[in-house]
């Protein structure tokens, strides 16, 4: 489709309605039910060709405008890693607002389950909007979509997104470069910590346009005596070669 390679700052309502139309009946046919288990049981599920290759490259393409972003990251500058990334700034480009709006629905069932299961009061409204205004009334009122970009020998270390008082406990992250062909390495990874064992390692084999959905910080396992919290962190391993493009859908603002 055309529409997300035209600037962001200057579609008309229409193309926003077309574009938003086009992304909600493409999130409606994802297995919902199977992404839950792969949450569960897992930490982290796959959502195979939520975008397609040309709204990739228009996403990518968006890298250079810094008029765009609020902010950019030196990574080894902090100690992350090797690499970079910038949050947007408001308004978003119509296609990141709108993965924002229509992942969201599907995602706060787990969210609500989870803290129940973990004995945390939160609940999430149903509508990402109203989300957004509980963040902004604690003062998380800076987006924190992003891009990051990657270069051969770069790495992102192991890392939670947690930003502020506010957290939705589930986040996205969409490849926009193709492994094999732009990039060689590269693959994304969570680790998971549980009480009184060694961690364990879960390696996701994206493709570009595919999504893997992922708990921000922590999730239930049932054990013998009832549920209980594991910790969890991601990163992206070493690039061997080539240039990687990655769009984060973090759903709470930043403080």
């Amino acid at each position: 489709m055309n529409t997300v390679a035209r600037d962001p700052r200057t579609q008309s309502p229409k193309q926003d309605r077309t574009l938003a139309n086009s992304l909600a009946a493409r999130i409606e046919t994802i297995d919902w039910f199977n992404v839950e288990e792969e949450l569960n049981g897992y930490g982290c599920a796959m959502l195979r060709e939520l975008l397609g290759g040309r709204e990739c490259d228009a996403l990518a393409a968006l890298y250079p405008r810094d008029e765009l972003y609020r902010s950019r990251v030196v990574m080894a500058r902090h100690g992350f890693g090797r690499g970079e990334y910038k949050y947007f700034t408001y308004p978003l480009p119509p296609l990141i607002g709108a993965l924002r709006r229509e992942l969201y629905p599907h995602l706060v069932p787990v969210a609500n389950r989870w803290n129940e299961a973990m004995g945390i009061d939160i609940r999430y409204p149903d509508a990402h909007s109203a989300f957004i205004e509980r963040c902004h009334a604690a003062g998380q009122t800076r987006p924190t979509p992003l891009i990051l970009q990657y270069a051969t020998d770069d790495y992102n270390c192991l890392h939670q997104d947690l930003y502020g008082e506010h957290v939705f406990p589930l986040q996205v992250a969409i490849l926009l470069s193709e492994p094999g062909e732009d990039f060689t390495g590269g693959e994304f990874v969570m680790t998971e910590q549980r009480p009184r064992m060694q961690s364990r390692t879960e390696v996701v084999p994206l493709r570009k346009g595919d999504a893997v959905v992922f708990a921000v910080h922590h999730r239930p396992v049932q054990g013998t005596r009832g549920a209980y919290r594991v910790n969890l962190r991601h990163g992206v391993s070493r690039l061997r070669s080539g240039r990687r493009h990655t769009l984060g859908v973090i759903f709470h603002d930043a403080g």
